[in-house]
């Protein structure tokens, strides 16, 4: 499970400045924390054994978020016909109060995240929340710059509506959850 020849300094560490933002972009694929931690190990095993076909100097974390998405889709592929928890029972159950109000409106945005379509979840977490081009995320996602902008655009239009607080009010000069989606990608524990 080791590469043919020892990697370099360079690639260990972008291997491991990498994972904070892998683990967001897998939760927000996943909504499960322990599901996101998985598809994060197997990203790194996966590219750890492939190294010897990654050429230094190119895009590492296109890389690293190629393998992972791939990684999630084949999963979800095969287990498409499953089905769990179709009432919310036991999701309902393992929730709790939460004792603050920017918790709360933390678990709203989350929620709303997750209502997005897995494509516009994906586009607004690569380029709102990592950082990435659209050039740089549409190139991972294997479409066009252009609906990499147009799904960015619907993803944010949606999240407004989704968070909408009422009649006449607004988010104010900045929307409050574009602070949030910065926080759901940073969120994310590096290790245990």
């Amino acid at each position: 499970m080791t590469p043919t020849a020892a990697p370099s300094p360079t690639i260990k560490a972008e291997l491991l400045a990498a994972i904070p933002s892998l683990r967001a972009f897998a939760m927000s694929l996943s909504g499960n924390m322990d599901r996101a931690d998985d598809l994060v190990q197997e990203t790194l095993v996966k590219a750890w054994t492939n190294l010897g076909s990654f050429t230094e100097g190119t895009n590492m974390s296109a890389w690293l978020f190629t393998i992972l998405r791939n990684l999630f889709y084949s999963e979800y592929r095969k287990r498409r016909r499953e089905v769990a928890d179709p009432d919310g029972r036991i999701a309902g159950r393992l929730t709790s109060t939460p004792t603050q109000g920017s918790h709360m409106d933390f678990l709203d945005f989350s929620e709303a995240l997750q209502q997005l379509s897995a494509d516009q979840r994906e586009a607004l977490i690569l380029v709102g929340a990592s950082g990435m081009s659209y050039e740089e995320a549409a190139d991972i996602c294997g479409c066009a710059v252009g609906t990499m902008k147009s799904r960015v655009n619907r993803a944010r239009n949606r999240l407004a509506q989704l968070l909408a607080m009422g009649p006449g009010e607004d988010f104010g000069s900045e929307p409050q959850w574009q602070g949030m989606l910065e926080s759901e990608a940073n969120v994310l524990p590096v290790g245990d």
